[in-house]
């Protein structure tokens, strides 16, 4: 049944346009999502655009008031804190491909061990970001566009580049 929920989520739901055309849409997503799914908090604030990538959604956790905008890829294991904010085509995995066993091609090889996501309150994610598994985001941290997040960022701190480095303090 679980199977049928998500299939129902990727090819209506998820395609729903953006809130910006009808705003209707966003409520029918998180609704979707906090009560079909049990992935979010139900919150008048929140907001999850169009094209929005959960994998099987299982070991996604998502707070309130949170802002998720389109085309965000959200892949295993990931914990979303409340007031949290993701702009349109960041990537979040929580695994990834093992690659050092040169004998074997590696898409054979299958992935890693999934290692979980957490990103805690207060935190904006610019456009564009990737962070890898098993990375932490203290509360209240910045990560600017395009950046990769290789390392656990630090509360209130801003981070970016490729890899993501620190910046400044926001305090």
């Amino acid at each position: 049944m679980y199977k049928l929920k998500l299939i129902f989520y990727y090819l209506i739901i998820s395609k729903l346009p953006h809130s910006r055309l009808l705003y209707v849409s966003n409520n029918i997503r998180i609704w979707y999502l906090s009560k079909v799914l049990k992935i979010i908090q139900k919150d008048k604030n929140s907001k999850v655009e169009n094209g929005v990538y959960i994998s099987d959604g299982k070991k996604i956790k998502i707070g309130k008031h949170v802002k998720i905008n389109e085309n965000v890829f959200l892949q295993g294991e990931i914990s979303i804190g409340d007031y949290v904010m993701i702009a349109p085509n960041t990537a979040i995995y929580s695994n990834t491909h093992i690659y050092n066993d040169i004998s074997n091609p590696m898409v054979t090889c299958g992935t890693s061990v999934t290692k979980k996501v957490i990103i805690e309150d207060d935190v904006w994610i610019a456009r564009g970001v990737v962070i890898v598994p098993g990375i932490t985001i203290g509360k209240g941290a910045i990560i600017g566009a395009n950046s990769v997040v290789t390392r656990d960022i630090p509360p209130y701190a801003i981070y970016g580049g490729v890899p993501a480095r620190f910046i400044k303090k926001r305090v």
